[in-house]
């Protein structure tokens, strides 16, 4: 890191299992200091706080200001309760605690959404036949973004009068909407393991045993003690045909609730796609069921036949996003904002 920087911002990327820092130059046309980045697993520490002295003690920097990217819903953009994680984290109660002149919260995938605008098209994978999303900053634009991870995250993404706009949500805890007679099956079977079926329940790591599982008592099967990376290890290699239908089926229900979430935002210039499960999924996502769920929304198919998804394939989403985040709060324009 370029040492002459004399107040970095401390960005953090806090998920479910893992916790990513990295320190941002503000005044830096590539303002994410790439070499700065380092992960911790969340279980080796009792708390954020110490996440950080242990992170500032390991590089030898420190930081005035802090963008803190957590997995859950920012509550009066001061607390936040992190989703599959045991960690309550206060903006307030951290400054006062690590001496911070200024704590922000958001949303984790408010942050992915963020990091668009920095991004390179050799940083972008299309995911279908459908053209990558053209950024138009005369007009009024909407976007959808959204990935699995130890999670299902999803924040909608507005372009307008040049300027961008992140919307936080909390949509992968909308209720799973079953499309094919298989869904429904599917659907008895978590309903009777969890009582209300959210689209987390299948789309993130986890979902992929929850799938496994409730596939196998479909087909009459035993089911193997298989944790999520062993199902997509088999499913790559071959060797396992129920996980290779487990991965396919998740596969099509992420492309269903990418189409209704482009329906319920009015995100018709394009979908996002990022999230840590996201690489290991991308030959199944190009392999035709995401995207002809995807586009199978009735009378609207035509229109959804044009609307582009793309996958992320920047490192570090995340922190690139609070990166750019930190530019805003430090009162300068994104290198490609208007």
């Amino acid at each position: 890191m370029d040492r002459s920087i004399t107040s970095p911002t401390l960005l953090a990327d806090l998920g479910g299992t893992n916790v990513r820092f990295a320190l941002a130059d503000t005044a830096s046309t590539t303002p994410l200091l790439m070499d700065s980045v380092r992960r911790y697993r969340v279980k080796d520490f009792d708390t954020l706080a110490d996440t950080i002295r242990q992170y500032f003690t390991d590089t030898g920097h420190t930081a005035s200001q802090a963008i803190i990217a957590a997995a859950g819903r920012i509550a009066n953009g001061e607390t936040v309760k992190i989703t599959n994680n045991p960690w309550a984290v206060s903006a307030h109660g951290l400054q006062l605690e690590l001496g911070f002149d200024g704590v922000r919260l958001v949303n984790d995938f408010a942050a992915q959404g963020m990091s668009i605008p920095l991004l390179h098209n050799d940083q972008l994978q299309a995911v279908g036949k459908a053209l990558p999303p053209e950024h138009d900053r005369k007009s009024s634009q909407t976007f959808v973004v959204m990935g699995p991870g130890t999670g299902l995250g999803v924040a909608g993404l507005l372009l307008r009068h040049g300027h961008w706009i992140v919307l936080e949500t909390e949509g992968g805890h909308a209720g799973f909407a079953a499309h094919s007679a298989e869904d429904v099956e599917i659907l008895h079977r978590l309903n009777a393991r969890f009582g209300r079926v959210s689209n987390e329940r299948m789309i993130c790591g986890n979902g992929l045993v929850n799938l496994y599982l409730a596939l196998a008592d479909i087909a009459g099967q035993p089911a193997e003690e298989y944790t999520p990376e062993d199902i997509t290890a088999r499913a790559t290699d071959g060797s396992d045909a129920l996980c290779v239908r487990t991965v396919e089926t998740l596969a099509g229900i992420f492309g269903s609730v990418a189409g209704d979430l482009v329906l319920s935002l009015g995100g018709w210039d394009g979908v996002y796609l990022t999230g840590g499960v996201l690489k290991i999924l991308m030959p199944w996502l190009q392999s035709g069921g995401f995207r002809e769920r995807f586009e199978a929304k009735g009378r609207f198919r035509d229109t959804m036949e044009n609307v582009p998804t793309v996958a992320i394939t920047h490192p570090e989403p995340g922190l690139l996003g609070a990166a750019a985040l930190a530019v805003l709060e430090a009162g300068r324009n994104l290198p490609r904002e208007a």
